[in-house]
């Protein structure tokens, strides 16, 4: 499925796909927040190394995931039909 297809969803498709990304955009939320953590407290104990860049990769690579554009193209669609 690409995003190509977002726009001859009915609504009803539209709404369940929002679903599933909202679920999505949470734990992604959740992970970026541990990891962050994570990064804290390896600032907080001085050591700056591995235990630092590998949630920092991590972070970009959530950041950067396609499903993050996909979300924001369904919210613009269910903006654009007045399907709050």
């Amino acid at each position: 499925m690409t995003p190509k297809d977002l726009p001859q969803f009915t609504d009803q498709e539209l709404l369940e796909e929002s679903k599933k990304l909202k679920s999505f955009s949470i734990v992604n939320a959740l992970l970026i927040g541990f990891l962050a953590g994570i990064i804290f407290y390896s600032i907080a104990k001085n050591s700056w190394g591995m235990l630092t860049l590998i949630p920092l990769y991590f972070i970009y690579k959530l950041v950067n995931d396609p499903k993050n554009k996909r979300s924001k193209e369904v919210e613009d669609l269910i903006k654009e039909r007045n399907l709050n």
